[in-house]
């Protein structure tokens, strides 16, 4: 098994604690199911979230999807003029035999347009 890094990013309607947890769960989800992993494939996991992003810890939506004794850490991206707002972002390590150019990295919706040389 390998050590790999797994991208991803979504962009939230409104800043609203439901509505965080629903887009931020189905991004984990997505990450998950596209490179075949489990919870128990995750090392830990690195949270981003745009400065507007008020309502609720992005990692919270982890905790219920049942990912429980993963480490998670939340952090504020930079304030940059002109960047996409109300984006949350994840960097998680994985164990997995899926070679780096093997790896699905998910931008769903809107954030495609950040990272399209990785986005699928």
């Amino acid at each position: 098994m390998a050590v790999r890094a797994v991208r991803g990013a979504v962009q939230l309607e409104q800043d609203e604690a439901g509505h965080m947890d629903e887009q931020v769960g189905a991004l984990l989800t997505a990450v998950l199911e596209r490179n075949h992993l489990v919870a128990d494939d995750l090392i830990s996991i690195w949270f981003t979230a745009t400065p507007d992003l008020h309502s609720d810890f992005p990692a919270a939506a982890a905790r219920g999807l049942g990912i429980v004794d993963v480490p998670l850490i939340c952090a504020q991206e930079l304030d940059i003029k002109g960047a996409m707002p109300r984006v949350v972002r994840i960097l998680a390590h994985v164990e997995t035999s899926l070679p780096r150019a093997g790896i699905q990295h998910v931008y769903l919706g809107a954030t495609a347009t950040l990272r399209k040389d990785i986005a699928q």
